[in-house]
């Protein structure tokens, strides 16, 4: 993970530059002419996946939505024995077919993750 570096001399923020004769990263000062050699080169790391309970995590009222089927699965946090589930929206290739639920007690509202077998019934 990059982090911000700061100039030995004077405290100020170092801002990358690449030095276009040795092909080097470096980390420069804008007041003075300090400069030092990256120990990494990388400046920024930018991670756009989220998985698939983030996703959920966004939508808070997944109990009441109709667009979801609804299984009569047991919660293991307060046994109500309803819920809706659904499948990951991931796109990505390492994606499993995993189950993800969601109870139906509006004061609950616990979700948690069953992997799905191909012979068992929800």
């Amino acid at each position: 993970m990059a982090s911000f570096q700061f100039c030995i001399e004077c405290n100020n923020l170092l801002y990358p530059k690449e030095d276009p004769s040795t092909m080097q990263l470096l980390y420069q000062c804008r007041n003075c002419d300090h400069s030092e050699l990256a120990k990494s080169p990388v400046v920024y790391t930018h991670m756009i996946q989220q998985s698939a309970m983030d996703q959920t995590l966004a939508t808070l009222d997944l109990s009441t939505d109709p667009t979801y089927p609804r299984t009569r699965k047991t919660c293991p946090a307060c046994s109500n024995e309803e819920a809706v589930f659904f499948q990951s929206r991931s796109k990505a290739k390492d994606t499993s077919m995993k189950l993800f639920f969601a109870c139906t007690n509006a004061s609950c509202g616990h979700r948690w993750i069953v992997e799905s077998a191909p012979d068992q019934n929800v």
